[in-house]
């Protein structure tokens, strides 16, 4: 049995703002990296492999808040975070505010493959990156008009949280039973002060273990670290007995939403079961499993 699950982002989309030609535009960018990560584990790969790949494909997709077409500081450059984990062995790598790395979460795969750290940030990521040969791109590469006029908006408002929400994630289990996960994000739009979002947080956006589940979140960062969301919903499944959907539905639209949170996960158990929860108005979402069973949805 293998089953895999992606997101693109929660609340970043409202119905009103959804036209035929976008709704089509990230239908396909969701199916082209759903298929992605699916091929991996169709010819046997692993969930790791497959959550990278699926994420990457994301990242190269200029529609998405992460790599190419991430989010605008208020300086006008493009920091990322990412984190990958293994639910078998519980190694995890992460990266945080970094500029001009084509694929964060390669870098974050590396770091979980080459070190014995989990998370590295800013200059000592890249120096890392340039030291294994992670590819990386010119400024220009980055910077989508979209993502500028939501920086002058965001900027005209005055605003540095809950503009251009987005980050995408996948998370996987493969033929052998192993789960993993894999998030990545540009952050928010006009970003101040190397401000940190949920993303590389283990347990906070990311989480995966092969005793319960794999986890990643989308949305407000700071509700989703306040409420230790991802390992949350593990937690619950762990310790308590719950079932993916009751932990997923107490995290997300219980204990995120009484905090003020707009958010969002996918999650899927060491059976295969897949939930897609949100607590707002939209979550670019999609998974398939084995038998060919799955879903493309945005509200």
């Amino acid at each position: 049995m293998f089953t895999i699950a992606i997101h693109g982002g929660a609340c970043s989309v409202t119905r009103s703002e959804l036209t035929e030609e976008k709704e089509k535009q990230y239908r396909e960018g969701l199916e082209e990296a759903l298929t992605a990560g699916y091929n991996v584990l169709a010819r046997g790969g692993s969930a790791l492999d497959a959550v990278e790949q699926a994420v990457k494909s994301m990242e190269d997709n200029p529609l998405f808040n992460a790599g190419r077409g991430a989010n605008l500081t208020s300086e006008e450059k493009v920091e990322m975070d990412a984190a990958i984990m293994c639910g078998k062995t519980l190694k995890a790598g992460a990266v945080a505010n970094v500029r001009n790395i084509r694929n964060p979460i390669a870098l974050a795969r590396a770091i979980l493959e080459k070190t014995e750290n989990v998370l590295l940030d800013k200059d000592g990521a890249m120096a890392f990156a340039r030291d294994h040969g992670i590819p990386f791109e010119p400024d220009e590469y980055f910077v989508t008009e979209h993502r500028f006029q939501m920086l002058q908006e965001a900027k005209e408002e005055e605003e540095s949280n809950n503009v251009g929400k987005g980050t995408v994630g996948a998370v996987a289990l493969d033929q052998e039973g192993n789960l993993a996960v894999a998030t990545s994000t540009g952050g928010i739009a006009n970003k101040k002060y190397g401000r940190v979002g949920d993303s590389p947080i283990i347990g906070g956006g990311t989480y995966a273990n092969n005793r319960a589940c794999a986890i990643s979140c989308t949305g407000d960062g700071e509700y989703i670290m306040r409420a230790v969301a991802a390992h949350d919903v593990f937690c619950l499944m762990d310790y308590k007995g719950l079932s993916l959907r009751e932990a997923c539905e107490i995290v997300m639209k219980e204990k995120v939403k009484e905090l003020g949170g707009g958010a969002g996960l996918i999650a899927i158990d060491r059976s295969g079961q897949v939930e897609l929860v949100f607590n707002c108005e939209s979550m670019l979402r999609a998974w398939r499993n084995e038998r060919g069973e799955g879903e493309i949805a945005i509200l």
